[in-house]
């Protein structure tokens, strides 16, 4: 970080200018019920993030580096116009204060759901959002329960919901001060100020996004979606993918079979409850309703091959090859039957009856790219490689 223990920067606005670019007291306030541009043309910025369910916001007024009367003042950001440390009050009720992590009106960051922020816990709300910016070392970064007031000149720490330490890092010039969501995950993302060469990276995730997708579903499978078997099929879907709740998970999927008036029995619903019975390791009651699905009219070849597939990547091997098996049977080794035969029996290791049935498949190949594949699982075969 560059070092501002110069003397101001001589192209700084006057104090009047400065004050109402970052600390916008009372004078840069807009009389009420006026409609006016913002203090200093410091521009109104949202930005929204989704974790899943959950919704991140931040609103924010955005200062530029370029002052409000055209002052160049790049190298003029980080320790003069925004102090290092807590910065003297001269308004307010507060002695000394953070920075406001950004211009005029509180910024402002609102959590749907409970979130951690650098591990720690916050809670689902609106918070004012503060930093303490330290030239050398970590900035302290303060989620305060107070979101409506003008700045941080009524900041109290006896309103911190949260303080966390986040350590800056240079980064390529930005002209405004933004906030933007980097390195996204299904239940996580950072948080990043990026203003001037300088970035505050802020860490947030979700403690259990698989529980909050398990309790809305719950509450829809109660409403409308509760009115098809496919909600409940993909409900026992969802929680077998997850390997959660297996016996929330059979009863979703016994429903989609049998609850009145909407419970249907077809390949799609018994073969769901199967794999839910092969995953609570009851294999014997698992083989029967999986030979139903494989035996039901609606099933065809190309499904079952499917469900043999996901079985294998789940690793259920066992249970797999007896799906392949299954329909390499009902099929009389139609296509795509011998391929599933020779990935089952390639899974429990039986690579030599897999070469035969890989060969086999590689002749009823019915197109270059699945004769191309076909290839390649031979040669892997004939060379003692297994195959998946």
């Amino acid at each position: 970080m560059r070092s501002t223990k110069s003397s101001p920067h001589p192209l700084l606005a006057p104090v009047a200018a400065v004050l109402a670019l970052v600390a916008a007291g009372p004078l840069a306030a807009q009389p009420p019920g006026l409609t006016l541009p913002p203090s200093g043309d410091n521009q109104r910025g949202e930005v929204t993030q989704h974790l899943g369910l959950v919704t991140v916001t931040v609103e924010y007024s955005s200062p530029n580096v370029t002052g409000p009367t055209g002052q160049d003042r790049r190298g003029a950001i980080w320790g003069q116009l925004v102090p290092w440390g807590l910065a003297p009050n001269n308004f307010g009720t507060a002695t000394e204060i953070p920075w406001r992590a950004g211009a005029n009106e509180n910024t402002v960051v609102e959590v749907s759901h409970a979130v951690e922020v650098e591990g720690k816990p916050l809670p689902a709300g609106r918070y004012g959002l503060h930093m303490i910016p330290q030239e050398n070392g970590p900035w302290t970064v303060i989620f305060s329960n107070d979101s409506t007031s003008w700045g941080s000149f009524f900041y109290s720490p006896e309103h911190d919901a949260l303080r966390v330490e986040v350590t800056p890092e240079q980064a390529p010039f930005r002209e405004w001060l933004t906030y933007d969501f980097t390195d996204r995950e299904r239940d996580s993302a950072t948080l990043a100020l990026h203003w001037e060469e300088l970035r505050v990276p802020i860490r947030l995730s979700v403690p259990d996004l698989t529980g909050l997708y398990i309790t809305r579903i719950d509450q829809q499978l109660r409403s409308s979606p509760g009115f098809s078997w496919q909600s409940w099929n993909a409900a026992a879907q969802f929680l077998l993918s997850e390997d959660r709740e297996l016996e929330q998970a059979l009863e979703w999927a016994q429903a989609a079979i049998s609850s009145p008036f909407i419970g249907q029995s077809n390949f799609a619903t018994l073969s769901t409850k199967g794999q839910v019975l092969a995953r609570l390791g009851q294999d014997d009651a698992a083989e029967e309703v999986l030979t139903a699905a494989i035996d039901h009219p609606t099933a065809d070849p190309l499904q079952v091959h499917q469900l043999g597939r996901v079985l294998l990547t789940q690793g259920d091997t066992e249970t797999a090859l007896a799906v392949f098996r299954r329909n390499y049977e009902k099929q009389q080794g139609g296509w795509p039957t011998h391929v599933g035969m020779a990935r089952g029996l390639s899974a429990v290791g039986d690579l030599k009856q897999a070469l035969e049935h890989a060969r086999k498949a590689f002749e009823q190949a019915p197109d270059p790219v699945n004769k191309q594949n076909l290839e390649q699982m031979v040669k892997d075969l004939e060379a003692g490689k297994a195959v998946s």
